[in-house]
C-alpha cells in the first residue's frame, strides 16, 4: 500500500505532460501548456512538507484517507475539465495529493516496519520513482494514442478509491502526537516561491532569463534554510541544524542523486537526434537510469554490514556522475548503431549508482533521532528533498541543453559533463554523512 501510494505520484508527474497535447486539442488553452508541470510539482513540494503534522494530527490510515482522497478529487476534476483552468486546478489537487502520499511513503515505514526492514522498505518506496517515470509517459501515450485522455485521469481516479477502501485493512494506526505543532508558513512560503521559480525557469527560452530564475530560486532557497535554523516552526528536524550533526549532508547526498535523475529527461531527444531512434526506442533508452536506480536499491538494501553501508553512501554518487561522463564521451553526431547500443549499460550503471545509496541514506534520515515526532519529520523531509530536488534538476539541465545552441551534439555534452560535475559532488556530502555526529 505504501509503494502503491507512492506510485501514484510518480506515475502522473509524466502521464499527463503525454496526455496534454490531446487535451490541449480537445478543450484547447495551448498558452497554459508550461503550466501543467509546474503546478503540479510545486502543490507536490508543498504537500510533503506537512505530511508529518498530518500524521501527527491524524494517525497512519487517517493520513492515507486524506491523500488518497484529495488525489482522487483532483483525478476526477481533470477528468470532466470542460476548459484548460479547470484541468490545471485538478492537476493542483493531484500534486497535493501525490506530494502527500509520497511523503507518507517514506513516513510510514518507520511506524510500519521494524527498523531491521527499513532499508529494504525504503529502497521498495524510492524505487517507485523509477517504475513510476517509465510507467508515466508510456501509460500517457498509450490513452493519448487512441484519444482517450480523460479515461486515463478516472483509472488514476479508480485507483485512488480502491486504495482507500483498502488502506483501514492493511495499515496499523500509527502514533497520533500530543501536540500540535503551528504550520511553518514561511518556510512554505519560501520553498514554494523557490520551487515555482526553478519550475518555471525549464520553460524559458533565453538562457540568461533561466539562469536567473535558478538564481532567484537559490536565494530563496538560502532563506529557507536560514529561517529554520533560528528556530520553530520547522520542516526538517532540528538535529539537521546542529553543529556535527551528519543529517544535513545526508539530505544533501539525497539531494544531489535525485537531481541527476533529471537527465533522463532529456535522453530520448538525444537518441532521436544524435542516435537516429524512433521515439518509442528513444523513450526507453531514457528509461535505463530508472530502471538501473530501481533494480539495484531493491539487492543494496539487504546490506547489513556498517562498513559496506558506508561505502554505498559515497561510491553511489561517483558511479552516477562517472555513467554521465562515459555517456558524454560517447556521444557522436549520426552515432551508429552499435554505439548506441552501449549507451544503454552505460545509462543502467548510472542509474545504479542512485540505487546503492539511496535506501541507506534514507534510513540514516529516519533513524537520526530517537523521538518520534522528529522521527515522522525526518522520514517525511526524504519526500521533500527528492521532489524539490529533481524541479532543480529539470530546470538546470534545460539550461545546459539551450547552451548548446542548435548544435545537439555540444546541448547532450554540456548536460551530461555538467551532471557529472554536479553529482561528484555527492560523494563528497556521502562521505560526511558517514563521520558521527558530535551532537545528539
Amino acid at each position: 500500500m505504501l509503494a502503491v501510494g507512492v506510485l501514484v505520484g510518480a506515475v502522473n508527474i509524466y502521464l499527463a505532460s503525454s496526455l496534454l497535447p490531446t487535451a490541449v486539442a480537445d478543450i484547447g488553452g495551448a498558452g497554459f501548456y508550461a503550466w501543467n508541470m509546474t503546478i503540479y510539482l510545486v502543490a507536490m513540494v508543498i504537500a510533503t512538507m506537512l505530511v508529518s503534522r498530518l500524521l501527527a494530527r491524524w494517525g497512519n490510515v487517517g493520513a492515507y484517507l486524506a491523500g488518497f482522497g484529495v488525489f482522487l478529487a483532483g483525478s476526477l476534476a481533470c477528468a470532466v475539465s470542460p476548459v484548460m483552468p479547470v484541468l490545471l486546478a485538478g492537476r493542483g489537487l493531484q500534486g497535493l495529493g501525490a506530494g502527500l502520499l509520497s511523503g507518507l511513503g517514506f513516513a510510514a515505514v518507520r511506524s510500519a516496519l521494524p527498523q531491521r526492514l527499513w532499508a529494504r522498505g525504503n529502497a521498495l518506496m524510492s524505487a517507485m520513482y523509477g517504475v513510476g517515470n517509465f510507467a508515466g509517459p508510456a501509460l500517457g501515450g498509450l490513452f493519448a494514442e487512441f484519444g482517450g485522455w480523460r479515461l486515463a485521469f478516472v483509472l488514476m481516479a479508480v485507483i485512488a478509491a480502491v486504495c482507500a477502501l483498502v488502506v483501514p485493512r492493511v495499515l496499523p494506526p500509527g502514533e497520533r502526537g500530543q501536540e500540535r505543532a503551528p504550520v511553518p508558513v514561511v518556510s512554505l512560503l519560501l520553498v514554494t516561491a523557490a520551487t515555482a521559480s526553478v519550475s518555471l525557469a525549464g520553460v524559458l527560452s533565453g538562457t540568461v532569463a533561466m539562469a536567473a530564475a535558478i538564481g532567484v530560486a537559490l536565494l530563496l532557497v538560502a532563506g529557507f534554510v536560514a529561517g529554520e535554523r533560528r528556530g520553530e516552526p520547522r520542516v526538517f528536524p532540528r538535529t539537521t541544524y546542529r553543529p556535527g550533526s551528519p543529517l544535513k549532508w545526508v539530505y544533501l547526498t539525497l539531494a544531489l542523486l535525485a537531481f541527476g535523475v533529471a537527465v533522463e529527461s532529456f535522453v530520448p531527444l538525444f537518441g532521436q537526434r544524435l542516435g537516429g531512434l524512433s521515439p518509442a526506442a528513444a523513450g526507453f533508452f531514457g528509461a535505463a537510469i530508472s530502471l538501473g536506480w530501481s533494480a539495484t536499491q531493491l539487492v543494496s538494501a539487504s546490506a547489513v554490514k556498517e562498513g559496506t553501508i558506508r561505502l554505498f553512501r559515497v561510491i553511489g554518487p561517483l558511479l552516477l556522475a562517472a555513467g554521465f561522463l562515459v555517456q558524454g564521451l560517447l556521444q557522436r553526431e549520426a552515432a551508429p548503431g552499435w554505439l548506441v547500443l552501449v549507451w544503454v549499460p552505460v545509462l543502467f550503471v548510472a542509474g545504479a549508482g542512485v540505487g546503492l545509496a539511496y535506501p541507506h541514506l534514507s534510513v540514516a534520515a529516519m533513524s537520526s533521532t530517537s523521538d518520534p515526532a522528529e522521527g515522522r519529520r525526518a522520514a517525511a523531509a526524504i519526500a521533500t528533498v527528492t521532489s524539490l530536488s529533481i524541479a532543480f534538476g529539470t530546470a538546470v539541465a534545460g539550461v545546459l541543453v539551450n547552451l548548446g545552441g542548435r548544435s545537439m551534439l555540444d546541448s547532450a555534452r554540456y548536460l551530461l559533463f555538467g551532471f557529472a560535475v554536479i553529482c561528484a559532488i555527492g560523494a563528497i556530502t556521502g562521505y560526511l554523512s558517514n563521520r558521527p555526529g558530535r551532537a545528539r
